[in-house]
């Protein structure tokens, strides 16, 4: 370091070649006055004679200690001077800041990103400095990598990968791409603002992801979100299939299902691939209440190109719930059908869902063809209640009138029970009479000849237990159990033991019990698989795990922890996705949360309307229902209906005072005529 000591004095002076020479003529002049002249701290003095534009720089420097007079001479550029100076001076001042407390300051220019990118937009326009061009179509548009590659993966990748583009001064991305829409892109790269509309968004957003410009297609695709309908939305599933925009993708399914009947009369439908076209006619949510309607648009799929796509017949006959089919239509329009009669494996298909057709008919048994099997919301509704908690009637919810009418009286009436259904049938199991006794019995109600009958009886009685259909199968879960008789042997501990019960064998067997005993879970079935939510566990306390049991492997595993402790909850399965809600905190009451069965991850959704304990709730369609429970003194009157696409609740009607719900299930709906 150079310390500059008191007292010094540092002159520079500038000299040209064609001076030095003049210096050297005979009456020679001295040069003109400086023309730059400052004074520096502690005495210094520095003086620069320009008298051309160009020259050598003569330095006249006192030494760099105090007890030295010498004086050295460099030649330096100003630049140079200015720098070597500016090192010595800097570091100087560093040692002095050193010896004291550092105050900071810390500068920041809100407006300074947008000044900058508003000078490089000048820039470009100037065509300043710019070191490649794009071209789409017939349009030109000068850039800087720099710029390009700041904001998009594509062009850093494109420019700094070792490759020709790497180093060409031109790409040309030929008719890939409309000018229009490059000209949106690079107006954002050096702006950060671009107007969408609904004449730019779907273009932009296809620019966008092969471009990677990943915020302007997440912006497309939340403005193509807010602005679905019917009229569009089966164009907008193929899109946000094409570039994985997800939530886009699951907005257009959910309406593209409910609103079946329209769009399976477009153009887009007929236009859909082959794929896609199968996924949507088979899938379980897809809102018709008549199957004809499927059947009919399958037809028109395969007509629509009829010499390429005659080959899939078979395949989108299997989208159809054939059995579901009036049975005079069955057989006397479809089973005549010249292009099924054509194809031996759809003509097979055709008999085995006649004879479906008329094993339901003859309530011969249980029908588990897929042919057979209704869509969601082909379900009807029911809700067992009474005027206390003691439940002794079942109830028909009539989604379009928006009733609830009574149905039946149930023969033995019970409370903490678990209700379950298969097919078109309920199962009652377990729960408590009017003498406090905790029972085995299973009771059946037939909702096709609205009748009930008795099953065989559980291996343990239970009462606060869970019940789920899996595979055709009635499993139940947990709960308490009797004081004597039966395993365990006090009514306060919660059971690990699960039940299986095959409907057509009519008999149970104990299949792997629980990680943890408890009562009072929400347990529902998904993706082959039963899993059990919160609930009380053998030490009286909240358990904040799920439980899941394979039955392939007869085991139970823990995958993942509740939000929250939880007992007294409801849960129902849209899809791949099972939704919890209510409970018997302030906090859980009023909350719902939806539970991936693939990732096993939570996400909080909408609140409820009130707050909830003890409620029920069921899918039906593509909508979550739920009813009953109480908190404090306060009985919840509503059904409410939750809408996945729109996160939100509704209430549908108000509960009869006089009815209690203490379950809720959806069954098979069959229309045999």
């Amino acid at each position: 370091m150079c310390v500059i000591p008191k007292f010094q004095t540092t002159q520079i002076s500038v000299y040209s070649e064609g001076w030095k020479k003049q210096q050297q003529q005979p009456g020679f002049a001295p040069p003109p006055q400086p023309i730059i002249q400052r004074n520096f701290g502690n005495n210094q003095r520095r003086v620069v004679t320009l008298p051309e534009r160009r020259g050598i720089v003569a330095v006249s420097e006192g030494a760099c200690s105090s007890d030295t007079a010498d004086t050295s001479e460099l030649l330096l550029s100003p630049k140079e001077d200015s720098m070597k100076m500016s090192v010595c001076v800097h570091e100087n001042r560093k040692s002095r800041a050193s010896t004291g407390s550092m105050n900071i300051y810390l500068f920041h220019k809100s407006s300074y990103a947008d000044s900058v990118l508003m000078h490089l937009n000048s820039l470009r326009q100037q065509r300043l400095f710019t070191d490649v061009l794009l071209h789409a179509g017939s349009r030109s548009f000068p850039c800087h990598r720099a710029v390009l590659a700041a904001c998009s993966r594509y062009f850093e990748a494109m420019f700094s990968g070792g490759l020709r583009e790497s180093t060409a001064s031109e790409v040309d991305f030929r008719e890939s791409i409309h000018p229009e829409v490059l000209e949106l892109l690079l107006d954002y790269a050096y702006s950060s603002r671009v107007v969408i509309n609904e004449e730019n968004a779907e273009s932009l957003l296809e620019a966008g992801d092969m471009l990677e410009f990943q915020d302007i297609r997440d912006a497309c695709a939340e403005f193509l979100e807010r602005n679905l309908h019917p009229s569009n939305c089966l164009g907008m599933l193929l899109l946000s299939d094409a570039h994985q925009c997800t939530k886009l993708s699951e907005l257009s399914w959910g309406m593209c299902l409910s609103n079946f009947p329209a769009i399976c009369k477009t153009d887009d439908f007929l236009q859909l691939p082959t794929d896609m076209a199968v996924q949507l006619l088979s899938h379980e949510e897809l809102e018709t209440e008549d199957e004809r309607l499927v059947y009919e648009a399958a037809l028109n799929w395969i007509n629509y190109d009829l010499e390429k796509r005659h080959c899939h017949l078979p395949e989108l006959l299997r989208t159809v719930r054939l059995a579901l089919l009036p049975a005079i239509f069955l057989m006397e329009n479809v089973s005549t059908e010249e292009l099924i009669n054509s194809q031996p494996k759809s003509k097979e298909l055709v008999d085995e869902a006649i004879r479906c057709k008329l094993k339901i008919l003859q309530n011969d048994g249980v029908v588990n063809s897929p042919c057979a099997r209704p869509r969601k919301t082909s379900h009807a509704l029911f809700l067992l209640g009474g005027q206390t908690f003691m439940c002794d009637k079942l109830y028909l919810v009539d989604q379009k009138a928006k009733e609830i009418i009574p149905k039946a009286d149930i023969p033995s009436p019970r409370k903490e029970f678990s209700a379950c259904a298969i097919g078109c049938k309920v199962y009652i199991t377990g729960g408590r009479g009017s003498e406090n006794g905790v029972s085995k019995d299973v009771w059946v109600y037939d909702t096709v000849h609205e009748e009930w009958s008795k099953a065989a009886p559980m291996l343990i009685a239970r009462f606060g237990h869970g019940s789920a259909e899996l595979k055709h199968c009635l499993y139940v879960v947990g709960g308490h159990t009797a004081a004597t008789g039966c395993l365990p042997a006090s009514p306060s501990v919660s059971l690990k033991q699960v039940e299986q019960f095959d409907p057509v064998a009519n008999k149970w067997t104990m299949v792997a019990p629980l990680r943890e005993g408890v009562s009072n879970a929400a347990v529902v079935s998904v993706k082959l698989k039963l899993f059990a939510f919160g609930g009380t566990s053998v030490t009286h306390d909240k358990l904040p795990k799920v439980q899941c049991y394979d039955p392939q492997e007869n085991r139970w595993s823990v995958p993942a922890s509740c939000p929250q402790p939880w007992r007294y909850t409801a849960a129902a399965v849209l899809g791949n996705q099972i939704f919890v809600m209510g409970g018997d905190t302030e906090f859980s009451a009023c909350s719902a949360y939806k539970f991936s069965s693939e990732s096993y991850q939570w996400t909080k959704v909408g609140d409820v309307t009130a707050k909830r304990m003890s409620c029920q709730a069921v899918a039906s369609g593509n909508k979550l229902y739920v009813v009953g429970g109480y908190f404090g003194t306060q009985r919840c009157k509503t059904l409410d209906c939750y809408d996945p696409t729109l996160d939100s609740w509704n209430s549908i009607t108000t509960v009869p005072y006089s009815l209690i719900p203490t379950a809720f299930v959806s069954t098979w709906k069959h229309l045999p005529a």
